[in-house]
């Protein structure tokens, strides 16, 4: 929301000269922020008049830093004499609200005021344990851990108050910010105890708080870093800066595992501004987190670097994957998935159930590959220092690996490599890879400065590491009464582990574990099969990972069965589903596809059921709807979470429009509404994208997209009216950045079929 007030008119006042001042748009936020109140004001915050809501800025900065402060009773957590509560986020921040959730589920168990919690990002270090901030585990693996850390400091607290006064701690309590003494009501602020608390013996097992006294946990809460964002403070990746820094950019080779044969730089190295060329060597494959190889142009800035790299003139040997084409590789993987492969599961006899059916239904989906798109590209700060140091600022979603691929690619200890972590606009998997770091680091050692490597829109598209092309073949026989008793599912596509390692023709068990082996339906003859598919790009994860394309074939192919039967889609999917049951055998040694501990957040059918009948409610299922308009659904569970998507969507022509979506999610218990909400609508914001637009291909082995006019985005007048419902749980936490997206395609499908009676079963979506 934008707010205009115009100065009060001025009599006989001269007309002043208009001056015209070229400024970016951080400069242009950072100005309208301190023009409030005067001629213009930014208007961002629908609680800017409550001063004291979480998210905005504080009114004063802290005394010293987090390694001054005299209590630190474990590395998440310090204290200092002035009362300052520091708080390590060991997770990187894009979007999801980290840097907001754990530092308020640690202050909730604290009893810390919130305006005096201050948020220190960690760099990469082992001593924090897992930073790999993807698999949407962060709140589902640390959410104990976290309110342990601050239960231990809120006792020790306590129990320094009680050494001061003599008394016990049963008689002390702890209560925003203080400890108080229950029958005198003599009270000590948090800064006064630190220094006696950290003299303390750290107690193995504090006492928690119970649900009904949290402050934070479950409570909306602004963003911490929201105003620094919409004010341009914050620091992203390409925001960061070193004095006397260079720039640079690499032309790589368009087809992975290709070289430069030959070049010329004679016409880069004339072009204002272009310091050096820099021949990096070729990655060998399979590739992993590797640089890719190619010609470095460092300049004075980015803009001179880019046009040095223009002027380059480049032969290509282009190896092993020159002949890749994306439209011959489909005709592989459909046949291969027709033909089937290795046996996965296998439950009754489907063959023979097959032939005493009423009715066989049959279907190949294909979805190609896709791209990651985040709005900031991959950027990275490197700078190899004379003594042998490597310090690098960057927007990762994994410090530790980056630490150790730049180690590795410098000949270095891991010791020896900083790696400090920035804000990310966006990462959806792309940025848990380092390989732009990577270069960033050899570049700055050949350069012996400060480089700050940037990767183009084009350069994001084309040297990614994709989502894997899929296709799938479904097969089930019906009854006389409609009802669905074999169900055979063939699968290929090329697995993430051929990018690391060679040979690999087979998707991985935790890959299977994506929504195929996990197949939720309670039919009595199954079998699932996995064919062959070798790669010829770099695959890598992305948001929701093999559950895209699982979920949409089994959900689409549901509600074909639904059609082929004459029922009703959601009747249908709640008795393919079956009773409410666990499944947690479907997975080895009861632990899911991301290592969860299933005994602790098993896998139930009657919390599918649940979100199912919450979305379809929650939509008006059933009720008419104008002309040309259908619903559609779909339900998935992924990272120990349970989605279910309700579409309304119209069909005039060729052209598909998506009105609404009605989202039901159970991710058990949640420590923000606000993100959990956030997150889905994104969730279903990138889903529409991959159903309606995404599509990368490859000719000659290049990929053929480069940017958004060919690799659109969904735009906000295709974007529906969004309603997000949350069931609300005890169960553990679940995930929450990735399961929204699964049954997003498939719920938009179905609504398609309910209209035009014609299933699809191919993404993106086209009609005609």
């Amino acid at each position: 929301m934008f707010i205009f007030e115009q100065d009060p008119p001025r009599k006989n006042k001269p007309a002043e000269a208009i001056s015209i001042v070229n400024m970016s748009r951080r400069e242009f936020l950072k100005l309208s922020a301190l023009a409030a109140g005067s001629t213009f004001v930014l208007g961002v915050f629908g609680a800017c008049d409550h001063p004291a809501t979480p998210g905005l800025p504080r009114k004063a900065t802290p005394t010293g830093t987090m390694a001054e402060a005299s209590f630190q009773p474990d590395l998440l957590i310090g204290i200092n004499d002035a009362g300052d509560v520091f708080i390590v986020c060991t997770r990187s921040e894009m979007g999801q609200g980290i840097r907001t959730g754990m530092p308020a589920v640690i202050a909730d168990e604290l009893e810390a005021d919130w305006q005096r919690v201050y948020i220190v990002q960690a760099d990469g270090d082992p001593k924090y344990g897992n930073q790999n901030t993807d698999g949407s585990r962060s709140v589902r693996n640390h959410f104990d851990q976290w309110r342990k850390a601050g239960a231990t400091a809120r006792a020790m607290l306590i129990a320094a108050a009680a050494q001061a006064w003599n008394t016990t701690a049963a008689e002390c309590e702890a209560l925003n910010h203080t400890v108080k003494h229950k029958s005198s009501g003599k009270e000590i602020g948090y800064g006064k105890l630190a220094a006696i608390a950290a003299t303390l013996e750290v107690p193995e097992n504090p006492s928690l708080k119970p649900r009904d006294q949290w402050k934070y946990i479950g409570k909306p809460l602004d963003g911490v870093d929201n105003y620094d964002i919409v004010t341009g403070k914050a620091i992203f990746g390409a925001d960061a800066a070193a004095p006397g820094m260079l720039y640079a950019v690499v032309e790589r080779c368009p087809v992975l595992g290709g070289r430069v044969k030959s070049y010329q730089a004679e016409a880069a190295l004339k072009t204002p501004g272009v310091r050096k060329v820099i021949a990096l060597l070729p990655a060998t494959l399979p590739p992993a987190f590797k640089a890719l190889g190619g010609l470095a142009v460092v300049a004075d800035n980015t803009w001179a670097a880019i046009q040095g790299r223009k002027a380059l003139q480049v032969e290509w040997d282009y190896g092993p994957n020159a002949n890749y084409d994306s439209e011959q590789y489909r005709i592989q993987l459909e046949q291969s998935a027709a033909d089937g492969g290795r046996v996965i599961r296998t439950v009754g006899d489907v063959d023979a159930a097959r032939k005493k059916a009423a009715k066989t239904v049959e279907a190949l989906y294909y979805v190609p590959m896709l791209a990651h798109a985040p709005m900031e590209p991959p950027h990275a700060l490197a700078w190899v220092k004379e003594d042998g140091h490597c310090e690098i600022w960057a927007p990762t979603q994994n410090p530790q690996s980056a630490r150790k691929a730049v180690a590795q690619s410098l000949g270095l200890e891991p010791e020896q490599v900083t790696v400090h972590v920035t804000l990310l606009g966006g990462g959806f998997g792309r940025k848990s890879k380092p390989d732009y770091i990577v270069e960033a680091a050899l570049v700055s050692r050949e350069m012996g400065a400060p480089v700050k490597l940037t990767w183009t829109r084009e350069d994001e598209l084309r040297f990614d590491y994709y989502h894997a092309p899929s296709a799938q073949y479904l097969q089930a026989a019906l009854d006389e009464n409609g009802k669905a008793t074999t169900w055979l599912h063939r699968t290929s596509f090329p697995s993430i582990s051929s990018t690391f390692a060679p040979g690999v023709n087979y998707a991985s068990d935790g890959e299977l574990g994506l929504g195929f082996t996990t197949v939720p339906y309670d039919i009595p003859n199954m079998r699932l099969e996995n064919g062959p598919a070798s790669a010829h790009v770099r695959i890598g994860w992305l948001r929701s990972v093999c559950n895209i394309h699982h979920a949409f074939a089994v959900n689409a192919f549901a509600g074909e069965l639904a059609h082929a039967a004459g029922r009703d889609q959601k009747e249908y999917l709640l008795e393919l589903i079956g009773p409410p049951r666990s499944l947690n055998h479907l997975f080895k040694d009861e632990k899911g596809a991301y290592g969860e501990d299933l005994n602790r957040q098993p896998y139930h059918t009657g919390r599918l059921r649940g979100v199912i009948e919450l979305a379809a409610q929650k939509a008006g299922w059933g009720t008419s709807l104008p002309e040309g308009h259908g619903r559609g659904i779909a339900a998935h569970f992924s990272f120990v979470s349970y989605t279910a998507m309700v579409v309304q969507a119209s069909v005039k022509g060729n052209r598909v429009t998506v009105h609404r979506v009605d989202c039901a999610v159970d991710c058990g218990l949640y420590v923000n509404p606000d993100r959990v909400k956030a997150q889905m609508e994104g969730a279903i914001v990138f889903g529409l994208t991959l159903a309606l637009h995404g599509r990368i291909t490859a000719r000659n082995g290049a990929v053929v997209q480069s940017n958004f006019h060919d690799y659109p985005l969904l735009r906000l007048k295709e974007t529906p009216e969004i309603h997000v419902h949350i069931i609300h749980s005890d169960a553990p936490p679940g995930g929450v950045g990735e399961p929204g997206t699964p049954p997003v395609a498939p719920a938009l499908t179905n609504a398609i079929l309910a209209i035009t009676g014609k299933p699809v079963r191919e993404l993106p979506i086209r009609l005609g």
